[in-house]
């Protein structure tokens, strides 16, 4: 087999198992993960629940934790596919390439979104104190402690998205990494710069 189509095999292969992320337009990243599952596409689309209140009412919500972002696993080779679907504004990417998102950074998030606790956005943090849960469901799990009213919240950011989100934990199983902010490697981040989402255009690998 020529060398050329032994590099685009290899890509092919690669691409077909690694997370992207596709920028949506406003309240469209249901509509977009529908779309895209219904065309055969592997998609990942974390929600939230939360309670809205009106005036003479209340509505429990189902929403997506990082708002006009939806994950796709592999497919690039349908890249026409995915932009003109419906909702679909852009592939997060990095240097003109596809921005790659670790398999590891969406089990945390599956973790987070499938777990009994409570999940919310949050605003976007790069820095603070570096801390790791030490038990329960979700052990093992990196991110920055913060303090909301009277309740604490880990805090984990995916930076090539500049997004985040956070969970309410028990002060007690949670532990301080010590050295973190000088060799840590971001559990749901990618340290590679400001992260953009390029305009809709084909890309060719």
């Amino acid at each position: 087999m020529p060398i050329e189509e032994r590099i685009t095999d290899f890509a092919a292969s690669r691409w077909a198992s690694v997370w992207h992320a596709l920028y949506t337009r406003h309240q469209y990243e249901k509509i977009v993960a529908q779309a895209l599952s219904g065309k055969g596409f592997e998609i990942f689309l974390p929600q939230y629940h939360t309670v809205h209140r009106w005036k003479d009412r209340r509505k429990e919500l189902l929403l997506p934790l990082f708002p006009n972002y939806v994950f796709i696993r592999g497919g690039l080779d349908r890249m026409l596919n995915i932009l003109t679907t419906p909702g679909v504004h852009s592939l997060v990417a990095w240097g003109g390439r596809p921005a790659d998102i670790p398999q590891e950074q969406i089990d945390v998030v599956r973790r987070l979104v499938e777990s009994s606790l409570r999940i919310e956005p949050h605003p976007f943090l790069k820095c603070g104190d570096w801390v790791r849960i030490k038990s329960g469901p979700l052990e093992g799990i990196q991110g920055i402690l913060v303090r909301k009213k009277s309740a604490f919240r880990l805090v984990l950011s995916v930076e090539m998205l500049a997004k985040s989100a956070s969970v309410e934990v028990d002060i007690s199983v949670v532990e301080r990494v010590r050295g973190a902010e000088e060799h840590r490697t971001d559990t749901l981040g990618i340290d590679r710069g400001v992260a953009f989402a390029e305009p809709v255009r084909p890309y060719v690998p």
